[in-house]
């Protein structure tokens, strides 16, 4: 029989416990009932600043963090506990529920601090801590806009979580006061001259910043605040938000008498027990030997030790890596180790330079010469150096200390992987070393990054130590070509540059001039891609036609029963009453399986080969063309009703739809694309799960790129916001073209933008801010994809030599395939395959 184990919260920390059990429990030995307070699964909340983008609550939850089909899981929302009976051992809910439980994890993590300032419950007042803190937040701002032009803001705190809320209000179009004691901001992590430059910084980004002093009272004054300073400023504002800390939630342990830390939070041992052994407390709401911890990392790491335990293993939390590197409002601050030199004989070397905004710090040990070993730093501008050197944390640096932090040693210096101990943290997110990732690599066989991610879980949570990944691997000596195949020895990026600069349209001649051989299944649809993509002709001309995909060749999607799919273009997902109609009449005549698709158009099942053409005749002549859903292109740009009928809607979301996707229709490119157009923040069109996805603003339009649903699924970067349109559709014109030129094979947006050197900063130089110089160029070659587009169903239809491909038999034109049959299912034809095995789709 299975044991139960009870877990009090649902935050990330808990959802890595459950996890954690989950994936070790192969014997089935407990069973987990999680009690959450919220009334949503966990989510990311170190990433809730990004909640102001969308507003889409669903791009920050965590995967699987439903548990869904999960039969050892119970979740139970909504309801906390709020009594522990240890004599009993079973837990009361909010609701009354009582769960007994053979041992009970408390991860109720921490409660924002509101000081006790005089005011400071009057309405207008926040807290920073859940999506829906932030919710109230917008309201208030929605109601103080209506009243005024650009309300301002209070914000009490100016460490991490004040400058991250104070970026929130900014994104919503306030003018926000941040007001720290500190005489500097993130006194925490920065020192006196990173605090300097990251106000100077911060300042020139909109934001008043008020350090040394303390908000002494907060009072109503005709229908809004003032929030009086210490230092006698008075700041007449519309909201106030408190982000000054957090405090551990102890509660639990306090009622039934568990043992607690000095400064509060439940005390527990190395393996995170409390002082009652069938008790365990994991996450901020723990003092791991006296210690609360504020941060993610250490965080997981006591979850993963709680599990093991559970399991019955031995297992020690191995220390907390206390690192911080984030980007607040485009500036860098990162801070490793003992940033503030407080070991004894630490010595610092300092670098400031003031002309391009940066400020780096190391703290060394007084050793002399080169066995000075790296305490830890600060950085803040610019931070590209973080990874290599917070790994070289308790290592005796491998180079003179000044040189490492001068301009010419920017990208890494002297300073390689090779000089990284074994015992280096690469990932901090998962506590993952440099000794693992060699083994990984060495002994376990992952000879690309992806592989190392899915063995070590390395660079799998925030992803920033990824280019490490890569650098690793190559120091382990793993050769990482970005040949396209045997046949060709450049990239896929390399070989389009090929074409497009030699103008060559043939395969025969390209393989001729720049590879060698015959060619494969890799090189010659990449190669068909390609020539499409440059706009050479149609995708059947010639010798074109042996280069395609099966689908590419017939225009239709192949099924696994050897019949074909066709999917006709629907702009938008809008479509006349007329058009439903042909479409019902053709799905009769030819007797199809018709389906309503999740981009909003009509996939029509069943077709065999030689019927396609006569099904696109009579589509083509109701005025419906390819919806190229056979192939690597443009698939559909979705949208909500907006404007036109929501009354929620502030933009026309259908009419961009529609003009995008007739813009863009026919555009080859590495792989599928997917777009959608919300009219609303309210987000019903899904636009953050697509390659490129737009979101209506008041005053424009937002962009987000390169999230899809593949194999793991990423929600979409904001790439920019409240944009016009003649603005957006040529960002989009640059983006899109960008990444078909330098896109690998078969690489979706999600993970090209993960493999772009620069990651989203570089894309928004290069298509933003044209930093390259190649907007002109891009926004060129789409204006000539725009003026030469032609249907290639239609293209088919009025060549009789493509025409005569479409048939079953090469010797028997126009017979229908006899192993082909259909039965009815739900009312509807489903084509049967007989006596041959079923043909997969590639």
């Amino acid at each position: 029989m299975s044991r139960t184990v009870v877990v009090a919260g649902h935050g990330m920390v808990a959802h890595r416990l459950v996890e954690a059990i989950r994936s070790e429990d192969t014997d089935g030995q407990w069973r987990i009932v999680v009690l959450g307070e919220e009334r949503r699964p966990a989510y990311d909340r170190v990433a809730l600043t990004s909640y102001v983008d969308g507003w889409d609550a669903g791009a920050l939850a965590l995967p699987g963090a439903d548990y869904a089909g999960a039969d050892a899981v119970e979740l139970r929302l909504g309801d906390p506990v709020v009594e522990v009976d240890r004599a009993a051992k079973r837990v009361v809910t909010a609701f009354g529920h009582v769960q007994p439980y053979d041992a009970l994890v408390l991860a109720t993590g921490s409660r924002p601090f509101v000081p006790p300032v005089p005011g400071h419950d009057l309405p207008g007042c926040f807290v920073y801590r859940t999506i829906e803190d932030l919710d109230a937040i917008r309201a208030a701002v929605e109601r103080a806009r209506a009243g005024r032009g650009r309300p301002a803001a209070a914000v009490v705190g100016g460490g991490l979580l004040g400058l991250e809320a104070a970026k929130a209000l900014r994104d919503m179009g306030l003018s926000p006061h941040v007001v720290e004691m500190a005489p500097r901001l993130m006194p925490l992590q920065v020192d006196q001259g990173g605090g300097a430059l990251l106000r100077r910084l911060i300042t020139d980004l909109g934001l008043t910043v008020h350090t040394g002093t303390s908000t002494e009272a907060i009072e109503a004054d005709r229908g809004r605040l003032c929030a009086r300073l210490g230092n006698g400023t008075e700041l007449d504002v519309d909201l106030v938000v408190f982000s000054a800390g957090v405090r551990p939630r102890d509660d639990l342990a306090r009622q039934c008498g568990l043992d607690l830390g000095e400064r509060g939070g439940v005390l527990v041992d190395a393996a995170c027990r409390t002082s009652d052994p069938d008790i365990y407390a994991i996450g901020e709401c723990a003092a791991l030997e006296g210690r609360v911890y504020g941060l993610v990392a250490p965080g997981y790491s006591m979850a993963e030790v709680a599990a093991a335990v559970l399991l019955g293993r031995d297992a020690a939390f191995p220390g907390a890596d206390t690192s911080t590197k984030l980007k607040l409002m485009g500036v860098d601050v990162a801070s490793f180790g003992d940033a503030h030199a407080t070991t004894e004989g630490a010595l610092e070397v300092a670098f400031h330079d003031a002309v391009n905004g940066t400020y780096k710090k190391l703290v060394v040990s007084e050793n002399a010469g080169a066995s000075r070993t790296l305490l830890g730093g600060v950085l803040v501008g610019d931070a590209s150096d973080y990874n290599l050197l917070r790994s070289l944390v308790g290592s005796p640096l491998p180079a003179d200390a000044a040189a490492m932090l001068a301009p010419a040693g920017a990208d890494g210096g002297a300073v390689g992987v090779d000089a990284l101990p074994e015992q280096a943290q690469i990932c901090s997110c998962n506590a993952v070393t440099k000794g693992a990732i060699v083994k990984a690599v060495t002994e376990d066989g992952c000879d690309s990054v992806p592989k190392i991610k899915a063995c070590t879980r390395a660079g799998t949570s925030c992803g920033s130590c990824v280019p490490m990944l890569g650098k690793l691997l190559t120091a382990c000596g793993v050769e990482q070509s970005t040949a396209l195949c045997e046949h060709f020895a450049v990239s896929r990026a390399e070989l389009f540059e090929i074409v497009r600069a030699t103008r060559i349209t043939t395969f025969s001649e390209l393989i001729a001039k720049h590879g060698k051989g015959s060619g494969c299944a890799i090189c010659k649809p990449a190669v068909a891609s390609i020539l499409a993509s440059l706009g050479t002709g149609h995708v059947l001309d010639g010798e074109r036609a042996t280069l395609q995909d099966t689908n590419d060749r017939f225009l239709a999607n192949l099924q696994r029963n050897g019949t074909y799919s066709v999917v006709p273009r629907i702009p938008g997902g809008e479509i006349t009453p007329d058009k439903l109609i042909v479409l019902g009449e053709v799905a009769k005549e030819f007797g199809l399986y018709t389906k309503i698709t999740g981009g909003q158009r009509i996939d029509l099942f069943g077709a065999t080969v030689e019927a396609l053409p006569r099904i696109w005749r009579r589509l083509v002549d109701a005025g419906f063309e390819s919806g190229h859903a056979y192939g690597k292109a443009l698939r559909t740009v979705k949208s909500c009703v907006g404007s036109t009928w929501c009354r929620y809607g502030v933009q026309d979301s259908v009419g961009l739809a529609i003009a995008l996707e007739l813009r863009y229709r026919g555009l080859r490119s590495p792989h599928k694309l997917k777009s959608a157009v919300s009219g609303c923040a309210r987000e019903c069109a899904e636009a953050r799960g697509k390659d490129f996805g737009i979101i209506a603003t008041e005053q424009g339009w937002n962009l987000y790129v390169c999230g899809n649903g593949g194999a793991t699924p990423r929600h979409a970067d904001l790439l920019v916001s409240d944009v016009d349109t003649d603005t957006l559709v040529r960002i989009i014109d640059r983006f899109l073209m960008f990444y078909i030129r330098t896109a690998d094979r078969l690489q979706r947006t999600a993970s090209w933008l993960e493999d772009l050197e620069g990651g989203l900063d570089h894309l928004r130089e290069v298509v933003v801010d044209d930093k390259l110089g190649i907007c002109a160029e891009l926004e060129a070659a789409m204006a000539e994809h725009v003026a030469n587009y032609a249907d290639e169903w239609k293209g088919v239809l009025d060549d009789p030599e493509k025409l005569a491909r479409f048939t079953s038999f090469v010797n028997a034109p126009g017979v229908p395939d006899p192993t082909v049959e259909f039965r009815t299912e739900r009312e509807q034809p489903v084509p049967v395959l007989l006596g041959v095995p079923e043909v997969v789709s590639r």
